[in-house]
């Protein structure tokens, strides 16, 4: 007889079955660049329980255009991460047909919007939080929006910059008004793009890691972007931040190394 194992609410999960849903969520992620050119690009995640609801991918567009979207589906575990599937296909088919964030996100909301209207016990999950943003390499201009997501961060000499939302998240909550945005990276910019899961984690005492914590590491001097990612999930551990995670935790770094010719 088949083992089992039972998930949140008692649903029974088959031991192979949720091998496999893993290994398909593990294929459809990027994984981090061993290879640096104008920029290097660095990833890691870690779900809350044994899949996530984290969506996070680095396109290198048919024009070699850069797009970088990370989202947020409503929930995490086995719910959230079919959603996120039907994410990663709907965006991967509209990236390639390079559509721009504002008209990619329209469709998101479009698409999401169709499900919910059409279920009535789940609607709320079919929405998410959305930053997708496209980097030209000859001008470093970073074409974005950001739909309700927490905001991404840049380091440079100055300081740490806030990419704002734009807009409300995209799905239940219907027709939005989407105004797309623009930045001017630098050569010497990290960006980083991380999911709510990072700056909401608690310790046992109730504290939050919070953005100021995030930020600080972002500041703090370490070159590699590898290394820096191990450094935040390493300052999350000395936080105490309850382990395995409350929420899905991702984060995608970009170190950008400065513009191709044209």
């Amino acid at each position: 007889m088949t083992e089992e194992k039972r998930g949140k609410g008692g649903l029974r999960i088959d031991p192979f079955e949720l091998k496999l849903a893993r290994e398909v969520e593990r294929l459809l992620f990027p994984k981090s660049s061993p290879v640096c050119t104008w920029n290097c690009i660095g990833v890691k995640n870690r779900t809350a329980g044994m899949l996530g609801g984290d969506y996070f991918d680095a396109i290198t567009l048919p024009d070699s255009r850069l797009a970088l979207i990370v989202g947020d589906v409503t929930g995490h575990g086995l719910h959230a991460s079919v959603v996120m599937s039907m994410l990663y296909g709907f965006i991967h088919h509209a990236a390639f047909d390079q559509i721009e964030p504002k008209e990619l996100a329209a469709q998101v909301n479009a698409f999401l919007s169709h499900f919910a209207e059409r279920s009535r016990t789940f609607d709320l999950y079919f929405s998410t939080t959305l930053f997708m943003g496209i980097i030209d390499p000859t001008t470093l201009e970073l074409d974005y929006i950001n739909a309700g997501h927490v905001p991404p961060l840049i380091r440079r000499a100055d300081g740490i910059i806030e990419l704002s939302p734009t807009t409300n998240p995209l799905g239940y909550f219907g027709t939005l008004d989407i105004p797309p945005a623009s930045f001017s990276l630098e050569a010497g910019d990290r960006l980083l793009l991380y999911t709510d899961g990072i700056i909401e984690a608690v310790n046992p005492a109730g504290d939050r890691f919070g953005l100021e914590r995030l930020k600080e590491a972002l500041a703090g001097n370490v070159p590699d972007h590898l290394e820096f990612l191990d450094r935040v999930f390493a300052d999350l551990r000395s936080f105490g931040a309850v382990d395995p995670p409350e929420d899905d935790c991702t984060l995608l770094v970009v170190d950008i190394h400065g513009p191709v010719p044209p």
